[in-house]
């Protein structure tokens, strides 16, 4: 039976060195020194080492009311944008985008100038009971600008679509850009 001890004891050593050797110790001891270090430790609360990715989260409120729209915003209730938001689309951005509102929220939608031949044409809405576009213009520049109100209080979704063309090329404006709103009405007391 002593063999067997023997050959317990060395996979002791050789678990005990491997556990060492994989949370940054070396030399086959269970606890690393504190000056000592052969490579970053293997910690599950440390993130790994690759490109940060921001949350999305919605952004603070300023104190006149407005918020700037993230690419992302979140769809949950409590993520949803009130009292005025703008959403800017630069070239090479995505060419869709959520956003989530409160009834009554006034969205301002910018659409910088495009670097291919086409140019912005129009906004439109899918659901004008839930938002409704109103306001457009464009700049000599190429941006445009439109803005899009919640109409209502009640709760449902709209697809804005700002349209871009040639102008000269014959043919209807097509899709350029997708905005998909979700309208949350406030939670009722009572």
């Amino acid at each position: 039976m002593r063999w067997w001890a023997g050959v317990w004891v060395a996979a002791g050593v050789v678990a005990l060195a491997a556990c060492g050797g994989s949370t940054g110790g070396g030399g086959g001891s269970a606890s690393p020194s504190p000056g000592r270090s052969s490579g970053p430790p293997a910690s599950p609360s440390r993130p790994p080492a690759s490109p940060s990715v921001s949350r999305s989260s919605p952004p603070p409120a300023s104190p006149s009311g407005s918020r700037s729209a993230s690419p992302s915003a979140s769809a949950s209730p409590a993520g949803c944008v009130a009292g005025h938001a703008e959403v800017t689309v630069a070239p090479g951005d995505p060419v869709e985008r959520q956003l989530c509102i409160r009834p009554g929220t006034v969205v301002t939608l910018v659409l910088r100038p495009r670097v291919d031949d086409r140019r912005w044409t129009a906004v439109n809405t899918s659901a004008p009971a839930f938002v409704v576009v109103s306001g457009w213009r464009r700049d000599t520049d190429g941006t445009a600008h439109a803005s899009l109100r919640s109409a209502g209080t009640r709760g449902g979704t709209a697809r804005i679509t700002a349209l871009a063309k040639a102008p000269d090329v014959a043919g209807a404006a097509r899709p350029a850009f997708t905005l998909r709103v979700s309208v949350v009405p406030y939670p009722t007391q009572g």
